[in-house]
């Protein structure tokens, strides 16, 4: 077994080029709200139970739900209120269950990439054509939804194949959340297209935050300014905020939330932003 994979090259962070921001900001920051279906009762995977519980899931499924029922409107407002648009990762699905939460982002000037189909749907093990399948009908979807392409994937419930990064490159998307490796974007190496990794991250994805690490929301807040201050100190970086609305846009999590966002803005550092024209202004740079 290879001990790489070689889907980048090595570069020491202190070596680099210094990359320059719009504005002459010292750092990126876009927000990543992940709209997202879960199904109450999916079909069976052999590798991985899509609730703890046996289905139907009322309790997992209910809980998750209040994402496209209340909590949504409570994240996404705080997110215009303070100047930061959407980039989401997006259970296509979403389009035909609840085209409302869809059609919101759109009007809010948000982008959209995919997250899969269900984010209770798993990639391992997929053939290729399951694979190729299921990017068309995210490029299909989504495009009728919104009027836009997807440059970028996030694949669902961070499940891949080997072919995963290949198969998107060749269907002409520019960026992976799928690489937690950097704090900048990365080149990978694809046997098509030009396909680069847009820093992510599992740090201050609220899901990790609230599930993994048992911050409260006022840690979680003061967690992002953190993360924000030493980003902006270092420069030329990318922080991205990935959220669920479950989770960040329950009534006693969004105060503290809201204070960070404000407090990211008004330090002035910060570059407010999408993926997509950070793909575009690093690619102008390269």
């Amino acid at each position: 077994m290879k001990s790489d994979p070689d889907l980048y090259a090595f570069s020491p962070y202190r070596d680099r080029p210094r990359i320059t921001w719009p504005g002459g900001k010292q750092v990126a920051v876009w927000v990543a709200p992940n709209l997202e279906y879960y199904e109450i009762d999916p079909p069976a995977h052999p590798r991985r139970k899509a609730w703890t519980k046996p289905h139907p899931d009322v309790v997992g499924y209910s809980h998750r739900d209040h994402s496209n029922r209340v909590s949504h409107w409570r994240m996404a407002d705080v997110m215009t209120r303070h100047g930061f648009p959407g980039s989401v990762s997006l259970s296509v699905a979403l389009c035909q269950h609840h085209p409302a939460v869809v059609a919101d982002g759109v009007a809010r000037g948000w982008e959209y990439f995919s997250h899969g189909i269900y984010n209770t749907r798993y990639a391992y093990d997929m053939s290729e054509a399951q694979e190729r399948a299921i990017i068309e009908d995210s490029i299909r979807t989504v495009r009728d939804a919104t009027d836009q392409k997807i440059r970028g994937w996030l694949a669902p419930a961070l499940t891949h194949t080997e072919n995963t990064l290949n198969l998107i490159a060749e269907y002409g998307l520019d960026y992976t959340c799928d690489l937690y490796h950097d704090d900048q974007p990365t080149r990978i190496a694809t046997k098509s297209g030009d396909l680069i990794s847009m820093p992510y991250s599992l740090e201050v994805n609220d899901h990790y935050g609230f599930f993994v690490y048992n911050m409260s929301p006022r840690d979680y807040a003061d967690t992002l300014v953190r993360q924000f201050r030493r980003l902006a100190d270092e420069g030329g970086t990318v922080m991205c905020i990935p959220l669920h609305a479950y989770l960040i846009g329950q009534p006693h999590r969004i105060g503290p939330f809201a204070e960070a966002l404000h407090e990211i803005a008004a330090d002035g550092r910060a570059w407010a932003t999408t993926a997509g024209e950070i793909a575009d202004a690093w690619r102008a740079q390269q």
